[in-house]
Parts: structure tokens; C-alpha cells; sequence
């Protein structure tokens, strides 16, 4: 079994992490005990690293929004799943998502559909629309907004 990692060395490190790249607190308490780290320890090293803005939950929420709605695709439900899952409360995803676009959402939401739409050998089929509609909702866009451009938003021109 490994050593545990002395505290002023684990926040040394996290210094070191976060002023590379947005971290929030979810990830930063599971390094913390993977590197055996004391809960106590770990309760003030987070708040050091908070009380020096090294991390920030909302700041957090609000660039992982953006990466993943621009860079990766995600709807706004895959984004708050995944921001759940890192204990993000439900005020700061809420926050985060408010921050995004609805025009360039919805234009990203149709780019998406309409370059999958392409792939399938289907077409436009009831198969064809309803891999279409799974794709869209596996992707995170809401129920309506799929079902609105796969009825309007002429993907097979």
C-alpha cells in the first residue's frame, strides 16, 4: 500500500493543478482521498484552495457549460447530468446553463442532427427519424427541441 501524501504536499500540488485548469470541488476531494489524504486535511485544504479562488464551483460550472455545449455537442440535459455527477448543486448548473445562447444552441442542436441525419442509410423513414431522435436525446437536447427540427427543420434537403 502507498504512502499517504503529506498535506502541504497534496495542496502544493492542487495550487499546481488549478492554476492549470478549472477544477471543482467534487474532483478535488476524490484526489484528495485517492491520495490518502486525511477527510480533515482534506476538508481545510479545500477551504484554503477556495478561500484563494484556486477553485471556484461556478466558475467551474460556467466554463465546463461552455467547452461542452460548443466543443463537444452536449445538450443542456448531458451538461446538468454530468455537472451532478462532479456535486455541483442544482443553483450554480442552473446558473451555468442560463449563461448559454439559445440561438447558437439551437443552431448547434440542428448542425448535430443535420450531419447525423447524412450518415443514416435510412433517410427519411419513421427508422431514420426515430435513430435521429435517439441520437439528439443521447446528446442531451431536450424532448421538444429534437422532435421540433426533426419536424421542421428540413435535415434531408
Amino acid at each position: 500500500m502507498k504512502k499517504p501524501m503529506m498535506p502541504k504536499e497534496a495542496l502544493a500540488r492542487l495550487q499546481d493543478l488549478c492554476s492549470r485548469s478549472e477544477q471543482c470541488t467534487g474532483d478535488i476531494a476524490k484526489k484528495l482521498y485517492t491520495w490518502g489524504v486525511s477527510s480533515a486535511n482534506s476538508a481545510k485544504i479545500i477551504e484554503l484552495l477556495q478561500r484563494d479562488r484556486f477553485v471556484d464551483d461556478s466558475r467551474f460550472a460556467a466554463a465546463y457549460t461552455r467547452d461542452k455545449y460548443r466543443f463537444s455537442g452536449w445538450g443542456k440535459q448531458k451538461i446538468a447530468r454530468m455537472l451532478a455527477a462532479k456535486r455541483i448543486d442544482r443553483h450554480t448548473i442552473s446558473a451555468a446553463l442560463d449563461e448559454i445562447d439559445i440561438e447558437e444552441y439551437e443552431e448547434l442542436a440542428l448542425k448535430a442532427l443535420k450531419a447525423k441525419a447524412r450518415t443514416l442509410k435510412e433517410g427519411n423513414t419513421y427508422e431514420g427519424r426515430t435513430k435521429l431522435f435517439r441520437f439528439g436525446v443521447t446528446r442531451g437536447y431536450e424532448v421538444s427541441l429534437v422532435s421540433d427540427i426533426i419536424k421542421h427543420g428540413s435535415l434531408w434537403d
